[in-house]
């Protein structure tokens, strides 16, 4: 089984270092089936993924010998080396040692997390799934019957991490995860999530008994799941500190970066972007509302800038924001490829994280990208603040990139256009996107560019959360809110809250989010600065040879590189 895009393969020389690669994703896709649907592929269409410890040692186990294999391919290599085959060899090697970290340091055992959980695999497969015909429905009534023996795997997990005592996660993560999967056995009037997304199906009999049958056991799982942790895990969890301490954070740290990091000195530079954000903050509040503060400014938005009712109303302006700016940036920031071009904006299903997310087009483009909008229960949307997070999400950011990996998937490997993935990179592009297109003025009406520094902002103030709480930090002096005290998970809300113009729900679904992924709310802002120093040293370099950076060419050539991770984004940035 082999995967390629149809793209044109440009790259001369040896390939015996992508095709380690390329084998790797068709293993993995073999061990864990998510993977396949995650790509577009139909193999192990009807199965789930498999959460139990035997599960992750199968997986540990494709990891070392595709090591070995990396070994053997590159020092049996001769000849000039490609760029694309020296890119994926150093991205392969860091990420399965990286895993491997992970799971040496049992972590599996105690992932419970709001966002990019274990258990939300039980929900993010169906929506990635194709359900246009018959067949398609009969592949998910087969896969939704088998949640229930996912959700046992996930609960042997967490048990055997009981039983080593330690490896348990924090009670604040329990507690929201329980209630995220409260929400999804209540939804549809209690018949629960899945019932809702078999709800329109139009099948024959037959197949729809299947899949309400399939429905209700993969809820009653859902319901078995929620009750076991507030009644067995949560007591048990009582004595746990919220943050994970400094040397399970540097393991995190890594593979949400691709970078071994001065955490400290980390923590000190998000300090200084604070202080900058902020001021800038001040000023811009004054542009929308004369005199007033940062918050003022922003609740004067919510109460009266424009805004959108209702949810399929919103999803039609962000489709349309996304499709303005493919029209607008290509040919002239950009070269689109005509697939890349195509991309869908969605309203996300109940008891997700608040947080809007994109999911990247299958490998042959049968199915796009999409961008998801959590509504949790809103049903008015003010627009000062989704425009540059849609430019985050959609376009020039997510989903550009993503699908311009996609496209090069013969020039590059499988595993580098659609399996592997370094926040840092990607999560880094994203927020570079936002800030060109404030950069190229685009952020035009009232409030568009205090929503930008507004999510600037919570990018800083989740670095010095995240390290601040799992490190027990100290707060500067100078700080608005505890100065001088050790960060708190609660400290962290009231300091997020403060400088946040989000709800009252997000702010605590984000601290929910870092207690749960240690060291992936840094990836953000930490990414975004590799970008900005790229760039900047790439018109230096350009600048020394009398020449000019054409940003529609560094631009095409950057999104060409493939996932990267800290060590060598910026590297790489410079010499285009």
């Amino acid at each position: 089984m082999r995967w390629r895009h149809v793209g044109d393969d440009i790259s001369a020389g040896s390939r015996a270092v992508r095709d380690v690669a390329d084998a790797h994703v068709t293993e993995l896709a073999r061990v864990e089936p998510g993977i396949a649907t995650w790509l577009g592929v139909p193999e192990g269409r009807d199965e789930m993924p498999d959460l139990s410890p035997e599960g992750r040692a199968r997986m540990d186990d494709v990891f070392r010998a595709t090591l070995a294999d990396l070994d053997r391919a590159e020092q049996t290599a001769t000849g000039p080396v490609p760029a694309e085959e020296r890119r994926c060899g150093r991205l392969l090697r860091e990420r399965l040692e990286a895993d491997l970290a992970v799971s040496a340091d049992d972590e599996y055992l105690r992932e419970i997390v709001n966002v990019y959980g274990l258990q939300q695999r039980a929900q993010d497969v169906f929506q990635l799934m194709p359900t246009k015909t018959a067949d398609d429905w009969t592949a998910v009534a087969r896969r939704m019957s088998l949640v229930p023996r996912m959700l046992d795997g996930f609960q042997e997990s967490l048990t055997r991490g009981l039983a080593k005592n330690t490896f348990v996660a924090a009670p604040r993560q329990v507690r929201v995860i329980a209630d995220q999967l409260d929400a999804w056995v209540r939804d549809r009037d209690g018949l629960g999530w899945y019932a809702g997304f078999c709800a329109d199906a139009d099948v024959p009999p037959a197949l729809r008994a299947a899949l309400d049958t399939a429905a209700a056991q993969a809820v009653a799982a859902l319901a078995g799941l929620r009750d076991w942790i507030r009644a067995d895990y949560l007591p048990a969890t009582d004595a746990r500190p919220d943050g994970v301490g400094a040397d399970r954070y540097r393991t995190w740290a890594r593979f949400w970066t691709g970078a071994d990091l001065d955490l400290r000195e980390t923590y000190a530079w998000a300090w200084e972007e604070y202080r900058r954000i902020r001021a800038e903050m001040r000023a811009e509040a004054g542009v929308v509302l004369p005199g007033a503060t940062a918050r003022e400014a922003m609740r004067h938005l919510d109460l009266h800038g424009e805004a959108v009712d209702g949810a399929e109303a919103v999803r039609l302006r962000l489709q349309g924001w996304m499709d303005e700016a493919i029209d607008v940036l290509d040919g002239t920031y950009f070269e689109l490829a005509p697939p890349v071009r195509v991309v869908e904006a969605a309203i996300a299903p109940t008891g997700t994280g608040s947080a809007a997310y994109y999911t990247p087009p299958s490998v042959d483009f049968s199915r796009p990208g999409r961008t998801w909008l959590p509504t949790q229960g809103r049903t008015r949307f003010p627009l000062w603040s989704l425009r540059s997070v849609w430019n985050h999400e959609g376009v020039p950011g997510h989903h550009l990139q993503l699908a311009q990996w996609r496209y090069l998937g013969t020039r590059l490997s499988t595993y580098q256009s659609a399996l592997a993935s370094i926040d840092a990179c990607t999560e880094g592009w994203a927020m570079y996107a936002e800030r060109l297109m404030d950069e190229l003025g685009h952020l035009r009406a009232s409030g568009e560019r205090l929503g930008f520094l507004d999510w600037q902002m919570l990018r800083s103030v989740r670095v010095l959360v995240d390290i601040g709480v799992h490190l027990s930090l100290d707060i500067p002096a100078d700080a608005p809110v505890a100065a001088g005290l050790t960060w708190t998970p609660g400290l962290a809300r009231e300091f997020l809250a403060l400088h946040s113009g989000q709800p009252a729900e997000f702010v605590d679904s984000e601290i929910g989010r870092y207690l749960g992924l240690p060291g992936q709310a840094i990836s953000y802002k930490l990414g975004e600065k590799a970008w900005l120093d790229g760039r900047a040293a790439a018109r230096a370099a350009h600048a020394s040879r009398g020449g000019q950076l054409d940003l529609k060419s560094w631009h095409t050539a950057a999104l060409s590189l493939g996932p990267l991770g800290l060590d060598d984004l910026q590297d790489e940035l410079a010499r285009l």
